[in-house]
This record gives C-alpha cells, sequence and structure tokens, in this order.
C-alpha cells in the first residue's frame, strides 16, 4: 500500500504524500463510519474543493439541509473538522473527502485556501506553536509553578495504599494456594471481583485489572488449573517486586510501577525520525478503548508504541494512516522494555520506502526471551518476519521459514523412500516436519485465526515468502501487517512492496 505523491511541499518543506484509499478507510474509527464514508468518496455530493502546498484539503458536503458542510483535513497532523453534528473522528464527510482524494485526484486543484478553512488552518497552527513554546518554557506559565513538595506528598501516600494493597494480595494468594486451586471454580466470580475492588480502594489498577483476569481463567476449558496457577505466580511476582522496588535497577522499577498501575510520563530528549506507521487498531477494555499504533524508526531503528484512548463506543481521537512515513519527534517512556513514547512535533508526511528489517522465524523467540528479561510480565513483543510462509498446521496455521519449508519437503521425501508406510507422513503439510525438525515456525495466535487478515496473508504470499510485522508472545504471532512481495529476488527472497494491513 505505497502512498502516491503530487509533488506537494509541507511547511517545513518536508514532501506532502496524498494517502491510498486503504489508508483512508484504516482511519475510519468503525465498520459504519467506513461504509458511510465510501458512499460519501465520489465527486457527487461535493463541491468547492482543493487542496494546497501544506497538505490541506477541503470541501462541501451536500447534506440532508439546505447547507452544506464544511469539511477540512490537515493531512499533515492528521487533523480534521467539520461542521456536521457528529461526534466520530474522522467523520464520514472527512472520510469521504480523502477518499474522494485518493481516487479523483482531478476533483482537488490547488488554489488558495477558503476563508473558513484558513481560519481553521491558522487557528490550529497557532495552537501547535504555543503547545510548542509552553513545552520547551517547562509547562504553560498560566497554570503556575508546580507544588513539588505537595506532589511528592501525594506521591508518597498513595505508594503507602499501594503497598498495603500488595500485602493484602499476597495474603490472599497464600489462601488461595493453601485451600488449592482445583476448588477455586466453585467460589464463583464474586471472589474475584471483590479482591479487585480492594486492590482499586489500594489505589493499584493494575493489580486490579490482573485479579480479574484470573476471575476469568477457570471458566477457560481443560487445563485451566495450570494456567491460574502460572497467572498467580506471574502476579506474586509483581507483587514482590512492588514491595522490594527500592532494591531493584532504575529501569525495572519504573516498569513495576508501571504495571501496578501508577501513572508515568514520558521523559527523556526526544528522537526525531522518520517513523513507518506499521499498524493501528483498537481493544475494548471495559468501559474505555485502546488504540495502539506501532512504529519504526528508519533512522534510530527504534521500534515505538503510541497509545490514546476512548470513552466505550467512541473511537480515540488519535489516528495514523497505516504504511505513512512520519517525520516527528517521539519521546520515550521509562522503564526496562518499554515502547510506550508520546508524540511531539510533526514534520510532515512522507512516502513509504518498504519494509522494516525482518528476522526469521527461527530467531523470533529469542527476541521475545530477551525482552521477557527486561520485564517479566510482558504478553508479547514486536517483532518483523522476513521470508516466511504461512501455512495450515494440525490445530490452526503457522509461518515457517522459507528455508525451513524447502528443508521440510526434502525431509517428507526422505521419510517416503526410507518407510513404505509413511505415505500419509509424506502427504502431510510441509509445516510438519519445519516444526518438528528444524524449530524454525511459529503457531499463529488463535485470537488472529478467526480474523479475515489471516485469509489476506494467505492470499498475499500465494505459497512463497513474505515479509510480516506483528507481535510475538507465549500464544504465538499475532500478524498485523505484511508487505506484497512484489519481485521475488534470486533464491527466493522478497524485495518488500506495498503494505497490507491484517487488523
Amino acid at each position: 500500500m505505497q502512498l502516491s505523491h503530487g509533488g506537494e511541499t509541507s511547511p517545513t518543506g518536508a514532501p506532502v504524500a496524498r494517502w491510498s484509499v486503504e489508508q483512508v478507510l484504516a482511519l475510519a474509527p468503525d465498520a459504519s463510519s467506513r461504509k458511510a464514508g465510501t458512499r460519501l468518496g465520489a465527486a457527487g455530493p461535493w463541491s468547492g474543493t482543493g487542496c494546497d502546498a501544506t497538505g490541506a484539503v477541503w470541501g462541501l458536503c451536500k447534506g440532508s439541509g439546505s447547507t452544506p458542510y464544511r469539511t477540512v483535513v490537515d493531512t499533515t497532523g492528521p487533523a480534521y473538522a467539520c461542521s456536521c453534528p457528529s461526534r466520530k473522528f474522522p467523520c464520514k464527510h472527512a472520510l469521504g473527502l480523502l477518499l474522494l482524494r485518493a481516487s479523483d485526484d482531478a476533483a482537488f486543484r490547488p488554489a488558495e485556501p477558503a476563508d473558513w478553512v484558513a481560519t481553521w488552518l491558522a487557528g490550529r497552527r497557532a495552537r501547535a506553536a504555543q503547545k510548542g513554546g509552553s513545552s520547551v518554557a517547562g509547562g504553560d506559565g498560566a497554570r503556575g509553578p508546580v507544588d513539588t513538595d505537595a506532589a511528592r506528598k501525594r506521591a508518597e501516600r498513595r505508594a503507602e495504599r499501594v503497598t498495603g494493597g500488595a500485602q493484602e494480595l499476597e495474603q490472599r494468594l497464600g489462601d488461595l494456594l493453601r485451600g488449592g486451586l482445583a476448588a477455586t471454580d466453585r467460589s464463583g466470580y464474586g471472589l474475584w471481583e471483590e479482591t479487585a475492588a480492594r486492590m482499586v480502594d489500594a489505589q493499584a489498577p493494575g493489580l486490579a485489572a490482573r485479579v480479574r483476569e484470573l476471575g476469568a481463567i477457570t471458566g477457560s476449558g481443560a487445563g485451566w488449573p495450570v494456567r491460574l496457577l502460572e497467572e498467580c505466580a506471574l502476579l506474586h511476582l509483581l507483587d514482590t517486586a512492588w514491595l522490594g522496588r527500592d532494591r531493584l535497577p532504575d529501569p525495572l522499577a519504573a516498569t513495576v510501577r508501571t504495571r501496578v498501575g501508577l501513572p508515568m510520563s514520558a521523559e527523556g530528549p526526544p528522537v526525531r525520525d522518520h517513523w513507518l506507521v506499521l499498524a493501528q487498531y483498537d481493544t475494548p477494555d471495559g468501559k474505555i478503548v485502546t488504540r495502539r499504533i506501532w512504529l519504526y524508526g528508519r533512522g534510530s531503528g527504534r521500534t515505538a508504541l503510541l497509545l490514546s484512548f476512548g470513552a466505550a463506543g467512541r473511537s480515540p481521537d488519535r489516528a495514523l494512516p497505516v504504511g505513512a512515513t512520519i517525520d516527528a519527534e517521539l519521546t520515550p517512556y521509562p522503564g526496562g522494555g518499554q515502547l510506550r513514547a508520546e508524540p511531539g512535533e510533526q514534520f510532515g508526511t512522507t512516502a513509504s520506502a518498504g519494509p522494516p528489517p525482518g528476522i526469521a522465524a527461527a530467531a523470533a523467540p529469542a527476541v521475545y526471551g530477551n525482552a521477557l528479561r527486561e520485564d517479566p510480565w510482558l504478553e508479547a513483543w514486536p517483532v518483523t518476519l522476513r521470508d516466511v510462509i504461512p501455512v495450515p498446521s494440525k490445530d490452526g496455521w503457522q509461518l515457517a521459514d522459507a528455508h525451513a519449508g524447502a528443508q521440510a519437503g526434502a525431509h517428507a521425501d526422505a521419510d517416503a523412500d526410507a518407510d513404505a508406510q509413511a505415505d500419509s507422513t509424506a502427504d502431510e503439510p510441509a509445516d510438519g516436519p519445519a516444526d518438528a525438525r528444524t524449530g524454525s515456525a511459529l503457531p499463529i495466535a488463535p485470537a488472529a485465526l478467526s480474523r479475515p487478515g489471516l485469509w489476506k496473508l494467505v492470499a498475499l504470499s500465494g505459497g512463497g515468502p513474505v515479509t510480516v510485522f506483528g507481535e510475538l508472545g507465549h500464544r504465538g504471532f499475532d500478524p498485523f501487517a505484511a508487505w506484497d512481495p512484489g519481485e521475488r529476488e534470486e533464491g527466493g527472497g522478497t524485495t518488500g512492496g506495498s503494505l497490507v494491513q491484517l487488523v
């Protein structure tokens, strides 16, 4: 999914890329907005459309009333404004405008912005400049000086409450183990909810969330006592880490504070880079929706995670076009194994230049293992796999190294020649031998097996190697994006073409 480029430049001198249809649809907050925006992606309802060299596009969309809706998008943000009453960002009119821009270049002629467009753009840029100035000065002067002594005392009081909650949780875990895990399914969910409420009272939302997860394990099917014991052990590890945090290295201590639920702020010097937007997806979490955006820095080689939140039923405001490369500053959060960052000033959006460097499937578990040393409570770690082939397995699908697939075929042929009764083995998919004999295949996580993106990946591969980005965890590899292989390199490798989103 390559960005097309119209030769425009942003105010900073960086080129402004025009988004593709797939990238625009990826910005939609939900399926209904995507469908409604698609209907408005034709020239029929639009008038007064235009664009300028700074990356702004605008137009008037005919609605049910006599006055058309005024819609403007700053693609360098991105940021949206529309006179419609919708509370979704972007609304269907902004999506329709961008879809029209992506599919019909003739509908947008370079022009001076209309007065209402110029007013909005000027206000947006003034606010951005003011925000940048206040951050350099150390904050908003109108808020007055920060009372550091009062803030320190509040933090100490909260730490004392969290410590009390962790000590109580340790006692409850001990009682649970002494009573036997097999009997916990008869206690019902109320026991866990009451314990979680106690952790909320102790101002430790991270501990509360983990306790609620324990309550769901008893109904997770066969083998649940083993899984419950594993999660209890991780919770015990987090409790003891908090109680002994003064003896931990600073990065690990920061990770523990994050895991128990204490608020942390981005700190350190910002990192300016050309950040490739790898994936964007939303996950419901009770009363909020969490949006995760994965980025890769071309110059620094860093992988970064942007988080934003919205109320249940509403999409978070922050959205970036998947496949684009953003020239921007990011400030990292503290903690070992923490990839979260806070976005800062953005200087432009440029066309993508292919996938980041990838590794073989055989090397990926070691990468995840190294990350676990920094953060033992890590569920998954971002990995880009290069030259892997999706192949069926007994329990679903897996990603096998391309060379392992060839070796597997050779093993199967040798078995067939050596044993006349091995016909059924010779007919098995190549992934079975690849997994058993070479250890070069990763199972695809159960959560991904029911998503349409899996079949996109299979079709994209066509039995050949592809480059895939996703998260590797103890449940397997969850693919988020893949690159169209384009032309095959000599030796069977891939050049890495346009990006296809899988979530």
